[in-house]
C-alpha cells in the first residue's frame, strides 16, 4: 500500500527534517509498522504541514494521506479532527479528506515524550528529574507550553538538556510505545494506521 504521512516539525533546516524523520520512523517501527512503514515527510511548521497535506491530498496516487500533527489544544472529540482544525486553526477541511486523514499528538508531541518516564531516565542519566515532569492524570489535557516547560524542568541540570527540535527527535524514537498506550492520541494513532497500512 503506498502511504504519506506529512509531519509537525523539522523547521526550516534540512537536518533537523531528516532528525524529524528519523524519530517517527523509529517509534513507528518499535509500535509494529516495520516493514509497512508509510513514507514521512517533515514539513517543518503547523501551516507548512496543512498545505503540504492538502497539496498532496488533492494530487497524489497514494492510498492513504495524513498529516501528523499537535492538537495545540485539548480535543473535545477526538474522532472528530476537521472539527476541532476548523475551531482552532480556521482551516477549511479539504473536499473528500475524513478525519481519518488527521492525527493528533495532543496536545503536543511533548506529551507522549513526558509520558514515559523511564526512556527519559535512561536517555538522561542520574541528572534528570522526574519529579518535575507533569502527573500523567489526564496529561492531554494539559496546557502545551506547561508540558513543554516541566520536560525542560525535568532535564535542566543534564548536559544536552531537553530542546524542542534540537534533541527532542532524538529522545521521541527511543520512546517505548508501550509507554504511551495510556494515550488515546496515541492509540487512535496506532489504531488508524494498522487499518490503513494492513489493506
Amino acid at each position: 500500500m503506498k502511504a504519506k504521512i506529512y509531519l509537525e516539525g523539522g523547521g526550516d533546516s534540512r537536518e533537523l527534517r531528516i532528525r524529524c524523520r528519523a524519530g517517527f520512523r523509529k517509534l513507528l517501527e518499535s509500535a509494529g509498522f516495520k516493514g509497512q512503514m508509510p513514507q514521512l515527510i517533515a514539513c517543518g511548521g503547523r501551516n507548512s504541514t496543512y498545505d503540504d497535506f492538502t497539496v498532496a491530498h488533492m494530487n497524489t496516487g497514494a492510498d492513504y494521506i495524513a498529516m501528523l500533527i499537535d492538537s495545540e489544544e485539548p480535543v473535545m472529540d477526538p474522532e472528530k479532527t476537521w472539527d476541532h482544525l476548523r475551531a482552532q486553526d480556521g482551516w477549511a477541511q479539504p473536499d473528500g479528506s475524513n478525519d481519518e486523514q488527521v492525527l493528533f499528538m495532543t496536545t503536543c508531541m511533548e506529551t507522549w515524550i513526558a509520558s514515559d518516564a523511564d526512556t527519559l531516565r535512561q536517555h538522561y542519566g542520574s541528572c534528570f528529574r522526574q519529579s518535575a515532569l507533569p502527573s500523567h492524570h489526564n496529561i492531554e489535557q494539559r496546557d502545551r507550553h506547561d508540558i513543554q516547560e516541566r520536560l525542560n524542568e525535568a532535564t535542566c541540570n543534564c548536559a544536552g538538556a531537553y530542546q524542542k527540535n534540537v534533541r527532542s527527535f532524538e529522545v521521541l524514537g527511543k520512546l517505548n510505545p508501550a509507554a504511551l498506550e495510556p494515550l488515546a492520541s496515541f492509540q487512535r494513532t496506532k489504531r488508524i494506521l494498522h487499518e490503513k497500512l494492513q489493506k
